[in-house]
């Protein structure tokens, strides 16, 4: 027999699971902590996008258990659930999934994640995932217990009956496996769902720890994200291979039907003009066209112009559930957001997200904290080869005022940034997805975004600095006048007098000072507000009383409190102007303590508290 002979003995073909149960280590199973924290991220994704798919808040509970030599995780959600049919693929089938062929953002693409931390369960620990799913409140739920045949890519069902469940609907998977848990790093189960809580801020996560801590990150909104809707393949994104096989395989009976309906974008004028530029008839069968005939298509796709992709396949953040977001994880004091207008890679839709926190608890002479996340999702490792970290390195930080001790990097300082990549087809460097490619178009991007939200940065810094150095005159004008004044009075003989006046005019501030008169059991008050700046004062005047004010003029918003009544007016007062307001009270229903100013910097204002 010949060597070639034997040789082709020996061939054979291995399954897309084998493949991964022997390279473990692409899916992200490469250690014991990033293990734990795959296997809850990808149960949690799907989750996220089950309740969001069907317009359900979610609610989701995390538990992690010590059993043995192993951890136990549980991930149980309050989506839609799965019919009983379709649970052993999901759970037990890699590549099996709903959303590879649809163009729409999605946390889940490829239909690996779940069915992977299946597969290293089983692989560490040898025992099965427990699943739990119920489709209505009025129908059983059904339990299975699951083993993936890696041979095949297929199910092994080990036991499957209808149980009671008190849940009205949802799906509950439970794993057993190998893996080690770590708490005090960002690299963390915790760190990982409190990033994820800050991009999902509609959904409620619940995570037991295995010594029993239970942490709890509320939602911070009652709205779901925008509904993200699949749309046809663009033109710019499409390669010979993929046209050809498109040709082939259509049941589209005409050239031109075949153009409007398989892409986006593409109408009727635009279609005939492709077919003229490839010089094809418009009603040839398309599964009749060669390699030449598609050569030229594609070469006209390039030579006209085609709008860009539908936006409505994306669903992101906004700017104001991101301020959320980083509000309810950290404690800032200033925060920035931007969205980017939709751009366009290889055919494909995206848009970036950014939001850059600074101050408050953050440590000052710390490395600048990136969240990076793509379509919603945490990224929490390979930080080093992310393009979102190559963009943060890129950027002259030093002229937006954070410290760049090399000259170039990640900048030091109080802040945290936030950058959120929304696209119907994220390109990530590996399967693991934790990190993004550098494509230029989104590395432009991301740049774009980034300085958008230091210029901002810098413009709070430089007006905080403004702001210290008027602390630090008001302070001193304090210290000397009152001495003043006293010399004076002493002098003169006469009372001292409030220096608070001469203080506001000094410094260029808005002066607050309220004047009460007794008439006959009533309180006649009156507040004057003195404009003593160049620029235009526009705010809020809080005046909380212990009864509602009569004869109130200009006429007030009266909000109950308890015990008080809060009597605030929106005013604008322009430089060198004043205003007054009166009203009249009882005397013990008068103020309870002094005006309060809403939507200006207490460092300009004088005789108010500042809120």
């Amino acid at each position: 027999m010949e060597i070639a002979e034997e040789l082709a003995k020996q061939q054979k073909a291995i399954s897309v699971a084998e493949f991964f149960e022997k390279n473990r280590q692409i899916l992200g199973f490469d250690s014991a902590p990033r293990a734990l924290i795959t296997c809850v991220k990808e149960a949690v994704d799907n989750s996220l996008d089950a309740c969001e798919d069907a317009g359900i808040l979610p609610d989701i509970f995390v538990q992690i258990k010590k059993s043995g030599d192993y951890y136990r995780v549980i991930v149980e959600d309050n989506g839609p659930g799965i019919v009983p049919e379709e649970v052993p693929r999901v759970f037990a089938k890699l590549l099996y999934g709903s959303r590879f062929h649809t163009l729409r953002q999605s946390r889940g693409q490829q239909g690996i994640g779940i069915s992977a931390a299946v597969l290293y369960s089983q692989l560490t620990s040898g025992k099965p995932t427990k699943v739990i799913s119920k489709i209505a409140p009025d129908r059983p739920a059904y339990y299975c217990e699951l083993l993936i045949n890696t041979a095949k890519n297929e199910p092994e069902i080990l036991k499957s009956e209808e149980v009671d469940w008190e849940r009205p609907r949802g799906t509950r998977v439970e794993l057993e496996m190998e893996g080690s848990y770590v708490r005090s790093r960002r690299q963390s189960v915790l760190g990982s769902l409190k990033s994820t809580a800050i991009v999902n801020p509609h959904a409620r996560l619940t995570l037991v720890e295995p010594e029993g801590n239970v942490e709890v990150f509320e939602r911070v909104t009652e709205s779901l994200p925008k509904k993200a809707y699949a749309i046809q393949p663009h033109p710019d994104g499409i390669e010979l291979g993929e046209l050809i096989k498109l040709l082939r395989y259509t049941d589209k009976k005409k050239l031109r039907v075949f153009l409007k309906e398989t892409f986006s974008s593409i109408g009727t004028i635009s279609a005939q003009e492709l077919c003229n530029r490839a010089g094809l008839d418009p009603e040839e069968l398309p599964t009749g066209l060669g390699h030449a005939e598609a050569t030229r298509l594609l070469m006209a796709f390039k030579q006209i112009k085609v709008k860009s992709p539908p936006v409505d396949c994306l669903s992101p953040i906004g700017e104001d559930l991101i301020k959320a977001g980083l509000e309810k994880e950290f404690r800032l004091d200033f925060i920035a957001t931007t969205v980017r207008p939709v751009s366009v890679y290889s055919g494909n839709p995206f848009l970036v997200e950014v939001g850059l926190g600074y101050g408050g608890e953050l440590a000052k002479e710390s490395r600048l904290e990136i969240l990076r996340f793509a379509n919603r999702v945490p990224l929490v490792y390979q930080q080093g080869a992310c393009a979102i970290t190559h963009a943060v390195e890129s950027v002259a930080w030093k002229n937006y005022s954070l410290s760049q001790p090399t000259g170039s990097g990640v900048p030091v300082g109080p802040a945290v940034l936030l950058v959120h990549i929304a696209s119907t087809n994220i390109p990530f460097t590996s399967e693991s997805k934790d990190a993004l490619a550098d494509m230029p178009e989104i590395l432009t991007e991301i740049d774009l975004g980034l300085k958008e939200v230091s210029r901002k940065l810098r413009r709070y810094l430089s007006r905080q600095s403004v702001l210290s150095d008027r602390r630090e005159k008001e302070e001193i004008i304090r210290m000397i006048l009152p001495r003043i004044a006293k010399k004076l009075s002493d002098v003169l003989e006469k009372p001292e007098p409030d220096i608070g006046p001469v203080v506001a005019k000094i410094m260029g501030n808005l002066l607050v000072y309220r004047r009460l008169v007794q008439q006959d059991g009533h309180l006649a008050i009156r507040i004057m507000v003195e404009n003593h700046s160049d620029l235009v004062r526009s705010f809020q005047l809080h005046e909380v009383l212990g009864e509602e004010a009569v004869a109130v003029s200009p006429m007030a918003k009266v909000i109950p409190m308890g015990d008080g009544y809060d009597h605030h007016w929106k005013l604008s007062v322009g430089p060198g102007e004043s205003t007054i307001l009166s009203y009249t009270v009882h005397s013990d229903g008068g103020p309870r303590k002094e005006p309060v100013v809403e939507g200006l910097e207490a460092e300009i204002v004088t005789g108010a508290r500042v809120i």
